[in-house]
């Protein structure tokens, strides 16, 4: 019989000592107390991002004191904040850039200066923490992505479930009081008839600046159908949620589109409803769009309260 095909010994105990040292290396890298392999270990286990920046201020505590850490970061239209301590005057900052490309901002305060080996001692955590950071970055940039209307570049009908599912639990968990506007662009289709996609396409991106100028950096807008939209008011009671939606028709009756020979302007009806206490998200809704059903039915450009006539 042919022996070509048949490994030598000395092949199969180099692959031995090879998968024994492979074990050996693992076990010393899953039980070593080196601070930058626990680091390395605890980042690897997530990829959310506030998570990975905790995992590294409790890293860093451990090294060099410190009396506030602070991460910055925008995401598309979402900015990152993460914070844990109180200030000093004493502060030494990190930008995260990595191939490029920016992943944060790192702040580290406290009331005494920094001693150069704890700067050191700070820049060598950074060097272990940047590549996962930078993961947690693109993997909430993805997500973010999955959540987005793309045209408008709002949050999608996706978001909008979640974001209401998150409003009831914590108005039933807390007691906060929540409301919610939908809008819908009045003879929207006519604009598309008339002037084509194109034209609707730069009128629905304008409507959504629009309406984003009317509310409160802390309301969510999301688009959830083709010419409507949805605002959710946190802390918002109904009066206060129907001067809102008077304000967002304003501002979107006030534009207009030149489009050469003439300008397009549009407006719309808006629909209010303030959540009440146990109701799910397919009641809040439905009254909510109730109310706009009535504002359309009614003549179209104006507000109409669930239940109430404006």
């Amino acid at each position: 019989m042919s022996s070509k095909h048949t490994p030598s010994i000395a092949r199969i105990s180099k692959a031995t000592d090879q998968l024994a040292n492979l074990r050996q290396a693992t076990t010393e890298w899953q039980q070593s107390d080196n601070p930058l392999l626990r680091l390395s270990r605890r980042l690897g286990t997530t990829l959310i991002l506030d998570q990975q920046v905790a995992m590294f201020a409790d890293s860093l505590k451990e090294l060099v004191e410190y009396d506030q850490l602070t991460y910055r970061h925008r995401i598309g239209r979402q900015e990152m904040v993460f914070s844990i301590g109180l200030g000093g005057q004493h502060h030494c900052e990190y930008r995260l850039n990595l191939e490029g490309e920016s992943y944060g901002l790192i702040t580290i305060n406290r009331r005494r200066r920094f001693a150069e080996e704890e700067l050191a001692a700070i820049e060598q955590l950074l060097s272990v923490a940047i590549c996962p950071i930078r993961n947690a970055c693109q993997f909430a940039a993805m997500q973010q992505t999955a959540l987005t209307d793309a045209l408008t570049r709002v949050p999608n009908k996706r978001a909008l479930d979640e974001s209401l599912l998150k409003a009831c639990s914590s108005g039933d968990r807390h007691g906060e009081e929540y409301s919610l506007i939908l809008c819908d662009l009045d003879h929207f289709k006519r604009v598309n008839d008339t002037h084509g996609h194109i034209i609707g396409d730069h009128l629905l991106q304008e409507a959504a600046a629009q309406i984003e100028q009317a509310i409160r950096g802390s309301d969510g807008l999301f688009r959830f159908g083709g010419e409507e939209f949805a605002i959710l008011l946190p802390h918002t009671t109904e009066n206060d949620a129907r001067l809102v939606a008077e304000r967002i028709r304003a501002r979107v009756s006030s534009f207009s589109l030149n489009c050469g020979e003439q300008n397009v302007a549009i407006t719309c009806s808006l629909g209010v409803a303030t959540r009440q206490k146990g109701e799910d998200t397919e009641q809040w809704q439905a009254r909510a769009d109730e109310a706009l059903y009535r504002a359309k039915s009614r003549g179209r450009n104006q507000t109409r309260v669930s239940d109430r006539i404006i």
